[in-house]
Parts: C-alpha cells; sequence; structure tokens
C-alpha cells in the first residue's frame, strides 16, 4: 500500500500544480512547460528518465516508462493532462491558482480536471521507488499538454509524431472515473469509464445577401442561420444504446430492483431517479449551439453570418449524425467539422476492468461500481489512434453533497485532501496488480 509520504505528497502536488497558471483559451494560448519540467522532477526523483516533448514552443509533454516485472506483458499507459480552462478570480472564494488548502480541502482550477490525478501518479511512482515495487507490466506515464482545446500541442502530437514511447501499450487509463457518486438514498456508486462518445465541434455558415436594414430581403443570412440554429436546438434526437451504456443500464437496474425494460429507456430513467444522471446524457447524439457570430452594424444586413455548434455522436453512430445534420441545416446554410474526434468504446469484461472494480471495492466496500460512457472527451481520443483501449479511472471518495461533476470547469473547484488520499490508495492497489 502507498505509504504516507504519497499521502503528504498527494495533496502538495495537487497544490503545487494548480499554482502553476496553464489556463488553456484556445488558439495556442497557454504554456504548460513550467507544470511539465514540475512533473519531470518529481518523475526523475523517483529513478524515471522522463522526456520532455514539445511541437510549438512551451507546449510541453512529459513521457516516461517504468519497466514491470513481465517483459512479455501488455503495457499500460496512465495518462493526465496539464492544462485547464480559464477561471475568473471575481467569481471564486478564493484565488482560483491559490492552491490554497483550507478545513481539508485543496481549492483552484485543476483541483478536479486534473491536476488531482497528475498528483495521484507522481506520489504512487515515488512511492514504489521507496518500496522498490515495480508492476507486473510496463507502465508508460504521459503528462500532455492541451487537452483542453484540440489536443493538437498534446496527445495528437505524441501519438502522430512519438508513437515509438507507447510501444507495447495496449490498454490506458486517465480522467473521470471511480469518483463517489451519491443516489441521495444511501447509495454510494462509483462509476468507472468505458466508453466516450465521440466529439464533433461545428461551424455553420449562412451566406445571403448584403443590403440596407430597412429593405426587404428575402436572403438574409442571419434569418437563414437563425432558423437552422432553431431547428438543431430543438431536435429530438432518437434513442442509441452502445455496449457500455446497455451495461450501465443494465446493473443500475440491478442495484435498483428494477426491471430492465431497454424497450422503455426514458421511463427506466425515471425510475432511477438521480442515478440516471450518469447515464442520460449518453443515450443519444446531441448537438448544442453554443456561439453567433453576424454582422457589424445594425443597419446593415450582412451576407455571412457564423454559428458554433458542440456536438457528440456515440460509438457506431456517426453516420447517423451527419445525415441529421445536413437535414436540419438544410440547403441555405452549410456546416463543417471545425474539430473532430472519434467516439471510444470500451469492453467492460476485461480483467483490467475487473482489477479497477476491486481496487474500488477494497477501499470502499460500501460502494458500487458500475460502467459509464463519457458524455464528453479525453485524450484517450488520440491514444487510440495507436490501438490503446482507455479507461477513465480516476478514484475519489468524496462526501455527500459534494458535486463532483459540476465543478469539471465550474466556479469554486477543489477536492477534499482525504479524497486524495483515497485516491492514491485506490490508484497504488489497481497498477500494482493491472
Amino acid at each position: 500500500m502507498a505509504d504516507e509520504q504519497a499521502l503528504d505528497e498527494v495533496v502538495r502536488f495537487t497544490s503545487d500544480l494548480i499554482r502553476i497558471d496553464t489556463t488553456n483559451r484556445g488558439g495556442g494560448d497557454c504554456q504548460e512547460r513550467p507544470a511539465a519540467e514540475y512533473a519531470a522532477a518529481a518523475l526523475a526523483g523517483a529513478g524515471l528518465e522522463p522526456v520532455l516533448l514539445e511541437r510549438t514552443k512551451g507546449r510541453t509533454n512529459v513521457v516516461a516508462r517504468l519497466a514491470g516485472t513481465d517483459p512479455t506483458a501488455d503495457a499500460l499507459l496512465v495518462h493526465g493532462h496539464l492544462d485547464v480552462v480559464p477561471a475568473e478570480p471575481a467569481d471564486w472564494s478564493v484565488h482560483p491558482f491559490s492552491g490554497e488548502i483550507r478545513d481539508g480541502v485543496v481549492w483552484g482550477r485543476g483541483a478536479v480536471d486534473m491536476k488531482n490525478m497528475d498528483a495521484m501518479i507522481l506520489a504512487v511512482v515515488r512511492s514504489w521507488a521507496r518500496e522498490g515495487v515495480r508492476p507486473r507490466r510496463d507502465v508508460v506515464i504521459a503528462f500532455t499538454a492541451d487537452e483542453e482545446a484540440s489536443a493538437e500541442d498534446g496527445s495528437g502530437f505524441l501519438a502522430d509524431r512519438h508513437p515509438h514511447l507507447f510501444e507495447g501499450c495496449t490498454e490506458g487509463v486517465s480522467e473521470s472515473g471511480a469518483f463517489t457518486f451519491h443516489d441521495g438514498a444511501g447509495r454510494q456508486i462509483y462509476p468507472i469509464a468505458a466508453g466516450e462518445r465521440g466529439t464533433g465541434w461545428m461551424k455553420l455558415t449562412a451566406r445571403g445577401r448584403a443590403g440596407h436594414g430597412s429593405k426587404v430581403n428575402r436572403e438574409n443570412a442571419v434569418t437563414r442561420l437563425a432558423a437552422a440554429v432553431a431547428r438543431i436546438g430543438a431536435h429530438e434526437w432518437p434513442l442509441r444504446l452502445t455496449p457500455t451504456v446497455r451495461a450501465a443500464l443494465t446493473e443500475l437496474a440491478a442495484l435498483y430492483g428494477i426491471d430492465t425494460d431497454l424497450r422503455d429507456v426514458d421511463r427506466l430513467l425515471e425510475k432511477l431517479g438521480p442515478a440516471a444522471k450518469l447515464v442520460e446524457a449518453t443515450v443519444r447524439n446531441s448537438a448544442n449551439p453554443t456561439m453567433l457570430e453576424a454582422g457589424y452594424k445594425v443597419n446593415v444586413i450582412p451576407g455571412e453570418a457564423a454559428a458554433y455548434v458542440d456536438g457528440r455522436f456515440l460509438a457506431g453512430h456517426e453516420d447517423e449524425f451527419r445525415a441529421t445534420l445536413d437535414e436540419l441545416t438544410g440547403p441555405d446554410v452549410d456546416w463543417e467539422f471545425h474539430h473532430r474526434e472519434v467516439a471510444l468504446q470500451a469492453p467492460v469484461d476485461s480483467p483490467t476492468f475487473l482489477r479497477m472494480r476491486q481496487a474500488v471495492e477494497e477501499f470502499a466496500p460500501e460502494g458500487h461500481t458500475v460502467p459509464y460512457c463519457m458524455s464528453g472527451g479525453t485524450d484517450a481520443k488520440q491514444f487510440s489512434r495507436l490501438g490503446i483501449t482507455g479507461y477513465g479511472f480516476a478514484p475519489l471518495k468524496l462526501p455527500e453533497g459534494f458535486d463532483y461533476q459540476a465543478l469539471f470547469h465550474g466556479v469554486d473547484e477543489r477536492v477534499p485532501v482525504e479524497a486524495l488520499h483515497f485516491g492514491v490508495r485506490v490508484l497504488d492497489r489497481f497498477l500494482r496488480t493491472a
């Protein structure tokens, strides 16, 4: 088991990493290098030989390999990103880059997304170095840049330009899984991610006839765009169940003693109550309009208008997603992917998934582990190009009332110290047996 020093280090590492401002505003506006150097130094202190890699100056990634005892075993990738989304200090109770530790809680941007997991990885590896522990299979550790934007400077760059560093890796674990979900009725559920919806960020462009705002104009680009955006926003997407989502619904229904009637999933979700939050966003494709761009003066009808839409599609249903967008946008509006990444599907009956369950249940015997599909995406998408099957496993034991999912990209992001201690213990147990 991870030693006491590891429990102290995971808290310190989380706080220190939060204090390194790695805000990713998109468009290349980020500098991960200071955080990468911090992580590399911690790995070097554990006897590893990390390499720092950049596609763009300052957008730094770290990769290291810890040799296992069985050279014939497939390697395991353990990865976390170093960048964070923006935070407005005026909106927060504490400064988002203070890393303040108050009342047993570490505060700041990245506390749950995902400098906490970065710190867990560092703490576990350093604990192993002190104990002389080696895992069964090679463990490749990667800390990436640019996950909160396109990943072009991060996992995409590593997968495309440095695949040799991941030789032998067949599976990977990273963020957004094995956290405590309280259902409000006394049950503690630990969802482990075994899939992700695909990312389809789109740009819509409407063209028309520019003219004076006081004149009749049947070819108004803004009107055409607005109509398409309204159709997309109002569209009711049909039910589509992937194997992971089916497994999640089946296990949750069994936990609650409900008949698993997948012919009426919406009714089943109603019966699950609060636990439906773990599944409801992943039973369909989705498309949410998020940005509008048009015009430069109130009395001028522009010749062009644009909108951006956050689209997500389930594994096996991208073609349907594309066809639906063609229909919804209509003949007067063009659309294209502004950013696209694949949907992922991972087996829930694999030995690795079983060992993740066992590690959580050893330290949270009152909990119930279930598979689930992420509504969004992670660096696992880019690493899948190398044939690496990705799981979401960043364990945290959270108190009731602590809305973990709402803190992703939210105000007053924070993580309890005890949750970090739990995470180190569970991650340590899993990686020793994986």
